[in-house]
């Protein structure tokens, strides 16, 4: 819309200009100047298209080549009407009168513009999936792939103001799933991750899905044999069923459970193997090469605690062990907040409840002992929290340093059956949060975490 008016102004302005027989220089200058800005705005406009879209997806349109060739032609004129002595009229009257009636051709512009909504909407769910390999078959444009002939991932199939940007339900997402339905060879279920949009069109779409909400980042282990237990039977059921996957953007809670389907399935059988495999299909390295897959290191954990609880335990849950947390060492913490862990709050929180909270300021719930010599501090825990099963573990500050997922600095999951020899020792690569290269200035190569328990 913007666009459009500033083509009606750019009009006005020609015929303004035409009817104008003689004019002082100043207003002669002041509707040049206006009307380059306008023509140097449409330039920009679609060169980011064409940055946007790519060179060979852009220019495949012959309605962005006759758009691009308006934009460049009027700019191309403008800039000769501004720049060159042709406003004596009685000069060169004939060409004067040419070129400022071949400004209106920008006019064209106005239909194009017109129909560009669901361009529009394409170019922008393009770049908010960013280069994730999307579906692009059968008149669809979905941010969906096909991990193998039987698993969807994807992002969430929205509405309203969403859809602008993600799935849209009503327009693709859903006929996608119903025209693949109608095909005799085809029978959908689905899984929702987390109930971000519980009670949505989608789950309203589907009568043939299930679902199993989740509102943490980390799916819990209890719920990831659930969840294969269902895919098993719903596989088993008929050799022509799929399933399609999603949480929001279709990449870390959709990849881990992807991932733990492809352990589960015997399509692979180490974790690590298959979380490569996720990101290799996800990823669309003709566009960038941004790895798609599962990042986040506390999802990975989990991918590799299924891995052992297939192998190890035959699809059980691990035998339950109840551990104190002790104290929480912090490495190579120079540089981070305050540099001595003053700043630090710690949360620990486990099925949902906060079981555990210090404020190292205040010395509340513990005792902190900077180490200047070791580059550390230890955060002693007072009556610290015994837990079980998955916990989660969260530091914020008061310092102003950089929150990332979750709205903290770091944070981490593990699981109590899972800890060795009373400890949990977790590198930069293995936090959530500092594992990102760019918060690497930050979060030094020896930045680490290294959790002490005892027997409650």
């Amino acid at each position: 819309m913007f666009g459009v008016v500033l083509i009606i102004v750019d009009i006005v302005l020609v015929i303004v200009d035409l009817s104008l027989m003689t004019r002082s220089r100043d207003v002669g200058d002041v509707l040049e100047t206006v009307s380059l800005i306008i023509s140097l705005f449409f330039l920009t406009d679609v060169l980011l298209r064409v940055y946007v879209e790519g060179f060979k997806v852009y220019f495949s349109s012959r309605l962005n080549i006759i758009d691009a060739c308006i934009v460049v032609i009027t700019l191309v004129v403008t800039m000769i009407y501004t720049f060159s002595d042709l406003t004596g009229a009685s000069l060169i009257p004939r060409v004067v009168t040419f070129l400022r009636f071949l400004r209106i051709i920008i006019l064209v512009r106005v239909f194009r513009l017109a129909s560009q909504k669901k361009e529009l909407e394409k170019v922008t769910r393009r770049m908010v999936s960013e280069n994730k390999r999307r579906y692009q078959k059968d008149g669809f444009d979905l941010d969906l792939t096909y991990v193998t002939d039987r698993v969807i991932a994807m992002s969430f199939p929205s509405s309203g103001k969403q859809a602008l940007y993600r799935n849209p339900i009503r327009q693709e997402g859903g006929p996608f799933l119903q025209s693949r339905r109608e095909d005799p060879s085809f029978r959908a279920g689905g899984r929702t991750l987390p109930s971000e949009q519980e009670g949505g069109p989608f789950l309203q779409s589907y009568s043939t899905c299930y679902f199993l909400s989740n509102s943490f980042v980390c799916v819990h282990l209890r719920d990831m044999l659930k969840y294969t237990a269902g895919v098993r039977e719903w596989m088993a059921a008929d050799p022509k069923n799929i399933i399609a996957i999603h949480c929001k953007g279709g990449k870390g809670r959709t990849g881990t459970l992807v991932c733990t389907w492809l352990i589960d399935s015997d399509q692979f059988e180490s974790a690590q193997d298959s979380l490569d495999y996720f990101g290799e299909r996800r990823t669309d390295k003709s566009r960038s090469s941004k790895f798609q897959g599962v990042e986040t290191p506390s999802q990975s954990r989990y991918v590799g605690y299924y891995e052992v609880m297939k192998t190890k335990f035959n699809r059980q849950l691990p035998p339950e062990q109840s551990l104190k947390i002790k104290s929480i060492r912090i490495h190579s913490i120079a540089g981070v907040g305050k540099g001595n862990g003053s700043d630090l709050k710690v949360k620990i929180i486990v099925r949902k409840k906060l079981v555990f909270l210090c404020v190292c300021a205040k010395q509340e719930n513990c005792t902190v002992f900077p180490d200047a010599g070791t580059n550390s501090v230890v955060i002693s825990l007072q009556e610290g929290p015994v837990v079980n099963g998955d916990v989660k573990v969260m530091f914020e500050s008061s310092a102003g340093l950089p929150k990332g997922y979750e709205d903290c600095p770091f944070y981490f999951w593990f699981n109590t059956s899972f800890i060795e020899n009373n400890r949990l020792v977790l590198s930069r690569e293995e936090l959530d949060n500092p594992h990102k290269a760019k918060t690497w200035d930050l979060y030094k190569e020896a930045f680490g975490v290294t959790l002490s328990f005892s027997e409650p």
